[in-house]
């Protein structure tokens, strides 16, 4: 029979495992959709089903790619106007994401972040990010309320 002291030399591998198998086997979580009116400055983890209101592109430009010894790997930035049935916000959409946001698309943005940019927000999924074009959603766009047109700024509050 082990003693005490020779148990534990080697049982803390056995709890992690024990823990890393717990969690594969948990099941996932639902996302939490998060509304147009409800996003706030520097805010991240958004789902968010949106209408691609308008597309267009800002920059498109070839750029040398370090991975591909040569070859020029393009660079492309749209900010497209996408909206639900509370508010519209402008998302950046970068490289791949640009074919993806096409007018009239409907699209979940998985884990989507507020960029801020000249003082206004910008919505952006990063690669951690995922953008899925989906089935037409039946909502009807709030146009009339772009928080992007909101400009915030920047106040640092000194504590007495």
């Amino acid at each position: 029979m082990a003693t005490p002291q020779q148990q534990s030399i080697g049982g803390g591998g056995g709890a992690t495992a024990a823990a890393a198998a717990a969690a594969a086997a948990a099941p996932k979580r639902k996302p939490v959709f998060t509304k147009v009116d409800q996003l706030k400055p520097g805010t991240g983890g958004h789902t968010l089903t949106v209408k691609v209101l308008s597309s267009k592109t800002v920059l498109q430009k070839g750029r040398p790619s370090v991975a591909a010894a040569g070859q020029i790997r393009p660079t492309k930035i749209a900010e497209c106007l996408v909206g639900d049935e509370t508010g519209t916000i402008i998302f950046t959409a970068r490289n791949d994401q640009v074919d993806l946001m096409k007018p009239e698309a409907t699209v979940i943005l998985r884990n989507a972040k507020i960029d801020m940019f000249k003082g206004s927000m910008r919505l952006a999924v990063d690669k951690w990010g995922r953008i899925e074009v989906t089935d037409p959603a039946t909502f009807v766009v709030k146009e009339d309320n772009n928080i992007s047109l909101v400009e915030y700024e920047l106040v640092n509050v000194v504590e007495e």
